[in-house]
């Protein structure tokens, strides 16, 4: 029985992405407090699996949820909504925009999808099978 390779597939407007991977990091900072958030994410079949999220600090609307632990600053838990069919980012040229950390390390999303007017509205992002490009 052979295993479909995963890839994260980024879409925004008429742009497509299509990343290989297992899993990911996206990682973005508060437009008002400036807190770093990060949540690592694993590629399960059709599902996005959450498995751990940080909070650099906190603030009015930011505060850690039960059960967080504080290590070194940082705010370490387990979200209860782990599986996700996709992710719906709103994006903005008036705020740093998300980073998408791979093993190869961390990159803005406007490295694969930028903002302008062929990727209006949100960015989503969702696990599919890569296709082999000949």
């Amino acid at each position: 029985m052979s295993t479909a390779l995963l890839a994260l597939c980024l879409s925004a407007g008429a742009l497509r992405v299509e990343l290989p991977m297992s899993s990911f990091t996206l990682r973005w900072r508060h437009s008002i407090e400036k807190t770093e958030w990060a949540e690592d994410y694993e590629l399960a079949g059709d599902w996005l699996h959450l498995s751990q999220a940080r909070i650099r600090g906190s603030g009015a609307g930011m505060e850690p949820p039960a059960g967080a632990v504080l290590l070194h600053g940082v705010w370490h838990y387990r979200p209860t909504e782990r599986w996700h069919r996709e992710l719906v980012l709103a994006r903005s040229g008036f705020v740093p925009d998300y980073e998408l950390c791979t093993a190869a390390g961390c990159r803005p999303l406007t490295d694969w999808l930028p903002l302008d007017h062929d990727a209006e509205g949100p960015t989503v992002l969702r696990s599919c099978p890569l296709r082999h490009k000949k």
